[in-house]
């Protein structure tokens, strides 16, 4: 089985971000999907759909978005408005409470897509309204799981983004760890860099965004988050029963391809 994972995409209604076209970053992105990914299952956004959460950029997304040739499963990240996407995207489920959660069976596990937004901070929160649903999800299944969600539960090293990571990530541990052994990958976004490793004995993977990046500042600065324009990407998941397999796609590169 095989999906693709975009994430941070801060598409906006008109006009250009930090100098480039989110809404044709996410164009190029659909196109290089379907041209060479068109078997891929389904793709899974992972947050922060627009950059300022108004309805004009749902509109734009949807729009680009509509264009793949495959399903496509919707997070929301600190920079959307729930209000706004729920205006935009209607048949997007949500849990008893109105948060953005869903969970879907695939041949391979079941995948659990979290909302991990705060409309107060950029910092994400997992109340206990939330971590009950995710409980039950966990409790009603006995098979493998992936998790999707935009706020990392750690820290990344690069001390701004480490002060909006999930504030409440020991209590989302307490949740998840009676099941960690089920567990095969954690996916997620808000720090537009390609991040893999392991937490507590967990997998895990972030793509870069589509429009800017957040720069390699592995320092105790907590000042400022420092930005680049590092070429866009997003993931391709390859999964078996034995093996999860997750490459970046730098779909944007146009060096010359040669043989070896």
């Amino acid at each position: 089985m095989k999906f693709i994972h975009l994430t941070d995409t801060h598409v906006i209604g008109d006009g250009r971000l930090y100098g480039q076209d989110p809404a044709a970053r996410l164009r190029a992105a659909v196109a290089s999907i379907n041209a060479g990914h068109g078997d891929a299952d389904f793709v899974v956004l992972t947050g922060d759909i627009t950059h300022w959460g108004d309805a004009a950029a749902y509109a734009r997304f949807s729009r680009e978005i509509k264009a793949l040739n495959m399903p496509v499963h919707l997070l929301v990240g600190n920079h959307d408005d729930t209000v706004a996407f729920g205006a935009a995207f209607p048949e997007i489920p949500r849990d008893r409470n109105g948060f953005v959660q869903s969970g879907f069976d695939t041949p391979f596990g079941r995948f659990l897509l979290l909302d991990t937004t705060d409309p107060e901070s950029h910092a994400g929160a997992y109340c206990p309204a939330r971590q009950a649903w995710l409980d039950r999800e966990l409790d009603q299944t006995n098979g493998p799981i992936f998790l999707f969600m935009h706020h990392p539960p750690f820290k990344i090293g690069i001390a701004a983004m480490d002060q909006i990571m999930l504030r409440d990530a020991e209590t989302f541990y307490d949740v998840i760890a009676p099941h960690k052994a089920r567990i095969r990958h954690l996916f997620f976004g808000h720090v537009h860099r390609a991040i893999f490793g392991n937490w507590r004995g967990i997998s895990y993977s972030c793509m870069r965004g589509l429009n800017h990046q957040v720069a390699l500042e592995l320092n105790e600065s907590v000042d400022h988050i420092a930005a680049n324009f590092e070429p866009p990407a997003y993931g391709v998941a390859t999964l078996s029963d034995d093996q999860v397999t997750v490459h970046l796609h730098d779909f944007a590169d146009r060096s010359e391809r040669f043989f070896l």
